[in-house]
């Protein structure tokens, strides 16, 4: 039995962790009529830049840096349509464009803007061989010089990869982040969504023309429902008070619902053509007048994917350096999420240095 300065002891030592709790609770609750003003301050974007060349509703970025241009060749982002292209430059410590601006690269991005109703007939071809060819012949003219390195993530990856294999000349490196190119696995949630026995796209596409920006955030919040509908309304309930956390947090979910729609036939297109029936690895895939074949890509590959990815599994990337004819590539499978492989701490200490470097090495 407990003597009574033992019982006293825990009595108040309990009754000092309830108060603790319960002031944790209030700098909580008092942090959250400030959220709205903080999620206004909310940047899209830090490194300086200015617009370029522009074509229907696409804008071409150019950043500016501190310091001289010392690589040659000059790099360009190429992001997916789904999203804003920001999340490449989110905010102070969590930018990959500062990795490769302050190394001394021409740097590049391209902002696809919002299509409207009028632009749901655009295709892929139309975003490879018109928009994506058009900024490439600018750069080059732009520059001088005859090559531009290109730099894709997600649906930008696989855009980037079909330009790669068709215009092959005109591509002297290509870095991949958590692009789509081998849709034979069943590991990721969309590829069941998309399985043609339980979706028409036809007639979804045919029925809703553009597909809607809110569609899309649904089904990226449902690959995840557990972690983003409860988990994460928790964590920010118990880090209201954490200035440096709210920061973050706000830049994410800024993004994260910032969504664009997306035209009808290229959804159509990778539907069918890629998550349906896979033609991209099999060398079959119709882009326009041509037909992508892999093996025609020769130059550098870097390969970058993320353990993690619940949106592009690593079994839908990984292939893709067994796929091409480069005897320069590399790839990297990153302790992180699809988009913490972009943003994360680790990856902006550790990953996107050795990234940059990589591309040193082959730009001089």
């Amino acid at each position: 039995m407990k003597d009574k300065a033992g019982i006293f002891g825990d009595w108040e030592s309990w009754q000092n962790s309830f108060l603790n709790e319960g002031f944790t609770n209030l700098r909580r609750l008092a942090a959250l009529p400030g959220l709205p003003e903080k999620m206004e301050r909310v940047r899209k974007g830090v490194t300086p830049r200015e617009i370029v060349y522009e074509e229907d509703r696409l804008k071409l970025y150019r950043y500016i840096g501190q310091g001289e241009i010392k690589q040659k060749t000059p790099l360009c982002f190429v992001f997916a349509l789904v999203n804003r292209p920001y999340i490449m430059d989110l905010k102070e410590g969590r930018s990959v464009v500062a990795h490769f601006v302050n190394a001394g690269f021409d740097t590049y991005l391209i902002d696809w803007g919002t299509p409207t109703r009028a632009e749901r007939f655009l295709t892929t071809d139309d975003y490879v061989n018109g928009y994506m060819h058009n900024v490439v012949s600018y750069l080059q003219e732009r520059t001088g010089e005859p090559q531009v390195s290109l730099l894709g993530y997600c649906m930008g990856g696989t855009l980037s990869t079909m330009y790669t294999a068709i215009h092959q000349e005109r591509v002297r490196n290509l870095i991949l982040l958590a692009a789509g190119i081998d849709f034979a696995t069943r590991e990721g949630l969309i590829n069941m969504w998309t399985d043609p026995r339980y979706f028409d796209v036809d007639k979804f596409v045919d029925t809703m023309g553009n597909i809607p920006a809110d569609f899309l955030q649904n089904a990226f919040l449902m690959l995840k429902p557990i972690a983003n509908l409860i988990e994460k309304p928790i964590n920010l309930l118990e880090n209201l008070h954490k200035e440096e956390f709210i920061e973050d947090y706000l830049y994410m979910e800024t993004w994260l619902n910032d969504n664009i729609p997306v035209p009808g036939e290229v959804y159509r297109e990778f539907a069918k053509y890629l998550f349906q029936q896979n033609l991209l690895t099999k060398n079959r895939l119709p882009v326009g007048r041509h037909t992508v074949d892999l093996r025609k890509i020769t130059c550098p590959l870097l390969n970058l994917m993320a353990r993690n990815d619940d949106l592009v599994p690593c079994a839908q990337t990984e292939p893709l350096n067994d796929l091409v004819s480069s005897t320069d590539k590399e790839k990297i499978i990153w302790p992180a999420g699809h988009i913490g492989l972009a943003v994360s701490g680790k990856a902006q200490k550790e990953l996107w240095p050795r990234a940059t470097e990589w591309l040193v090495k082959r730009s001089q």
